[in-house]
């Protein structure tokens, strides 16, 4: 890693509301794009940047930004493996970093993979910036944002009662709902207009596009969603769209 001039520059000039971001990609080209189509969105700087996952946890370490936006084909080692180390580190930590993954594969194991690893959101490389800025605004709120290709995937799995767990095929298990859950819906039933919100949101949908789509305002969207994860007793949208789906909610 080469914590390089830019790179300390743009560390002490970022600003309390500016969303400190990290690219951790291997092709120089893409890095630099990236680097300079985000340093042109308002309240966003871009900290550093890294070529592998060696230099990215020392960048990650020595930085601590809000998010870290990773590819999942780094050289020496996968951006899931990254992740998985990170989050690993960040257990006991109050500094949390948010990881963006960024892909060009949609298969279902380098997919599961991501999303047990512990990845915040999940984009194809092929997105556009608008999107993008999008998609780590909303990761940065604290929400996860799926690509609709890749969440057409993870809730296929849901669909499919359960896979086995193993490290060797970085697979996850998906268990059906619990009785618990079945309780708690029954005490706390979602509104119509809520489970229109979350039958977006298992769609992939961002709160942006569920305003779009609903003609609502974006405060409204973000009233209900947060009524959504309350009674679902879900700490992201992720949780609250595999828990949609495992308890038939959604279908």
């Amino acid at each position: 890693m080469q914590i390089t001039d830019h790179t300390r520059y743009a560390a002490e000039s970022k600003t309390m509301a500016d969303i400190g971001i990290v690219l951790i990609e291997d092709h120089d080209l893409t890095r630099v794009g990236l680097q300079v189509s985000l340093q042109r969105q308002d309240g966003i700087h871009v900290i550093g940047e890294a070529a592998n996952a060696e230099q990215g946890l020392k960048l990650l370490e020595a930085t601590k930004p809000d998010i870290a936006v990773v590819d999942i084909g780094l050289p020496d080692m996968d951006g899931i493996e990254l992740t998985r180390l990170l989050k690993q580190a960040q257990a006991e930590s109050e500094e949390i970093t948010k990881v963006l993954i960024l892909t060009m594969h949609d298969s279902e194991e380098s997919v599961l993979a991501a999303f047990a690893a512990g990845a915040d959101s999940y984009c194809m490389k092929d997105i556009n910036i608008d999107r993008l800025v999008e998609a780590i605004r909303t990761t940065y709120e604290g929400n996860s944002w799926i690509d609709p290709a890749i969440a057409s995937i993870v809730l296929k799995q849901v669909r499919q009662s359960s896979v086995s767990a193993s490290a060797e095929s970085k697979t996850i298990v998906i268990d059906a709902v619990q009785p618990e859950y079945e309780r708690l819906l029954e005490n706390s039933p979602l509104t119509e207009r809520e489970l229109e919100i979350l039958e977006l949101i298992v769609q992939g949908c961002s709160n942006a596009g569920i305003s779009e789509k609903l003609f609502i305002s974006l405060g409204t969207v973000k009233t209900h969603v947060r009524n959504i994860l309350n009674k679902l007793c879900a700490d992201d949208r992720t949780q609250a769209a595999v828990l949609a789906l495992r308890s038939g909610l959604i279908s």
